[in-house]
């Protein structure tokens, strides 16, 4: 019987195989998803929120129980923090909603135009604190003391023999706009206010790309994660898409590569017409990971014999397939992509994929 230690080195080697798009011993299965594990172990939502450490138990224990996954996206319940992502307020299980009902974002416009003239004159993080305890509503310094328990819970997973796929995580800042202001208002600026909106982007951009610049540095990833949510052209027409939110995506995705780290850029929505501005990005440094709405097959078409690609079993078919169904599926995937795919769930696991479904996603990549 193989160490956790003999486990976790054999599953990076394979990781780093998808990564470098070479033939690994299979192909990695990577587990994207925090609610679901709170489900199969039989966990409320409402407690599962409650705390990052036991979370993080219940994540590690979910891992142990399916033993095939390579490594997990998520090592503890991200609920709480989404308010400092998203700029929305959160609606939690077993305070605003029923016990077992998955947290919400409340998105309504809580940022002001005003505020646009703050952001600029005195900068993003004189401003966001304390914008994100007034207007959300969240104790900014008991959630941040918390959160210092977030290097221990990604050890516990490394301890349990799994890898964390992305240590770091960061968004891409319009989504801060777009959740502050309302997706809507946020649009109806880029039309009335497009000098003024960029001018605040780029404010939060200089300070973001140097936060992150550090906690690169100090915590030396492989991969790091970053989430342009609603970032996919089809919200946008072409030209504000490449002024307000690709060339943020790009500087981004540039000086992770510059810090030696490989850019996972997490494609929710459709990307098919974007897919060409990818092969800007040197070959082996960045991930093109996908929900489930861009074809996969498109992006293997443009993509895959210059980026790995990260994905990319509907939500849907989880929920609603057999497993035979996910089965083939996963199997198609693994031998139509080939090396330099990492399995995934398109998007999170959702809380009511059957387990018999899961353990069928890991069967066609493990052959057992």
């Amino acid at each position: 019987m193989k160490t956790t230690e003999q486990l976790y080195n054999e599953r990076f080697t394979r990781f780093k195989k998808a990564l470098n798009l070479e033939k690994p011993d299979r192909t990695p299965v990577v587990m994207m998803g925090d609610s679901f594990c709170a489900v199969q172990q039989g966990v409320k939502l409402s407690e599962f929120c409650k705390s990052i450490e036991y979370s993080n138990k219940v994540i590690v224990d979910s891992l142990k129980y399916f033993e095939d996954f390579d490594g997990a996206t998520a090592t503890f319940n991200v609920a709480r923090i989404f308010p400092l992502i998203f700029m929305s307020r959160i609606k939690l299980p077993g305070r605003e909603l029923p016990d077992n009902m998955l947290w919400q974002l409340d998105e309504r416009e809580l940022m002001t135009v005003e505020d646009y003239d703050t952001i600029i004159n005195k900068g993003w993080n004189s401003f966001m604190p304390g914008f994100v305890e007034d207007k959300l509503k969240v104790n900014l310094g008991a959630l941040t003391e918390e959160m210092a328990y977030i290097p221990q819970a990604m050890k516990n997973v490394e301890d349990a023999g799994f890898l964390v796929y992305s240590p770091v995580v960061t968004t891409t800042v319009n989504e801060y706009l777009g959740g502050g202001r309302s997706m809507t208002k946020f649009m109806r600026d880029l039309f009335r206010m497009p000098d003024k909106v960029e001018a605040v982007l780029e404010v939060i951009q200089k300070e973001n790309l140097e936060s992150l610049r550090q906690q690169i540095r100090q915590l030396k990833p492989t991969v790091v994660f970053v989430s342009p949510a609603r970032g996919a052209s089809e919200f946008y027409s072409p030209k504000l898409w490449e002024r307000f939110v690709w060339k943020y995506i790009k500087e981004t995705a540039d000086m992770i590569i510059e810090e030696g780290a490989i850019c996972d850029i997490h494609c929710d929505s459709n990307w098919e017409r974007d897919l060409d501005y990818f092969k800007a990005f040197p070959k082996g440094k960045c991930v093109f990971e996908t929900d489930g709405t861009t074809d996969i097959y498109k992006i293997k078409e443009k993509l895959g014999d210059r980026m790995c690609i990260k994905g990319d079993v509907p939500s849907q078919k989880l929920v609603l397939g057999t497993p035979d169904e996910v089965y083939d599926y996963c199997t198609r995937i693994i031998k139509d992509v080939g090396p330099g795919l990492i399995l995934s769930s398109g998007c999170s696991i959702p809380p009511n994929a059957k387990v018999e479904n899961i353990k069928a996603m890991l069967a066609a990549a493990t052959g057992k």
